[in-house]
């Protein structure tokens, strides 16, 4: 069939992802998440975050502090977030009822294991961290090859000059599908891969000990194990952030044809693109 005889309101079908973006894509979604319920399992072991140089064993410039305090009417959770402190008995740190409390930062629906075990917690996380690494390892050789970071991810002038209407497209929920990705898709990739992959990997070696000995200047980049572990639980934010805001681009732009084309490689494109199958990812 030819684009000639496509109905009008309708754009050619174009191979738009590869194999290797449609596997890597999928195994960082199994990643991150079990990353995230694994992580909250680990944060609940000290349910607090601090920043600056640490000394001793007492610290006293936290920034987020999870616990409980008793009061007349029995013990509360309460989450104290840059000097503010708020209730959130039911939510975070005590849950059930005042005559069977239980003690936990987040809770175990959101939590890998669901009970508290911070071993398994921390096997899981681990497994799925070298996991993660090494698919983006694979990713970056694949789309280095084929051109799919020159082609698609680097902006270009043309980027940088149609990112203003692009965001008011956005806004207005215009969306045009087209061959290669819009200027605010190019700069959100860029900054999950430049900035937040990476970052998120440094900041959780810098908490291991092991590496802090073979590598000593990962303590001087993020300012001592406790601020790195700061910055990681915010990177973390931020790319569950990035992972909402994506899946509700994903459902206003067509879930059918944004899936399709993770699953096949083949996205329906606007009326009036012109059809190139043959230039792959």
């Amino acid at each position: 069939m030819d684009d000639q005889s496509l109905p009008a309101s309708r754009g050619p079908l174009i191979y738009r992802q590869s194999i290797w973006t449609r596997l890597t894509h999928w195994v960082w979604v199994l990643c991150l998440f079990f990353l995230l319920l694994s992580g909250l399992q680990i944060f609940n072991a000290h349910p607090a975050l601090y920043i600056g140089q640490e000394s001793g064993f007492e610290y006293d410039n936290a920034i987020l502090r999870i616990g409980a305090v008793n009061t007349p009417d029995g013990p509360r959770g309460q989450t104290t977030l840059f000097g503010q402190t708020y209730d959130t008995t039911g939510m975070l740190e005590m849950s059930g009822s005042a005559d069977n409390p239980t003690f936990t930062g987040f809770p175990g629906a959101v939590t890998i294991p669901s009970y508290r075990d911070l071993a398994t917690g921390r096997v899981v996380h681990f497994f799925f961290a070298w996991l993660l690494v090494g698919t983006l390892f694979v990713w970056f050789l694949a789309s280095l090859i084929n051109g799919h970071i020159r082609r698609d991810l680097v902006p270009k002038g043309r980027d940088v000059t149609g990112l203003p209407r692009d965001v008011l497209d956005h806004v207005r929920f215009r969306f045009r599908h087209g061959r290669s990705y819009a200027p605010l898709q190019k700069l959100s990739y860029l900054v999950v891969f430049v900035v937040l992959f990476p970052l998120i990997i440094l900041t959780g070696l810098t908490m291991s000990p092991g590496m802090d000995a073979a590598w000593p200047w990962l303590l001087d980049l993020f300012g001592g194990r406790q601020t790195a572990r700061t910055i990681h639980f915010i990177t973390m934010s931020l790319l569950v952030l990035f992972f909402v805001v994506h899946v509700i681009m994903v459902v206003l732009a067509g879930p059918i044809n944004e899936l399709r084309s993770m699953i096949t490689g083949w996205y329906r494109a606007s009326p009036g693109t012109a059809r190139e199958a043959g230039d792959k990812l």
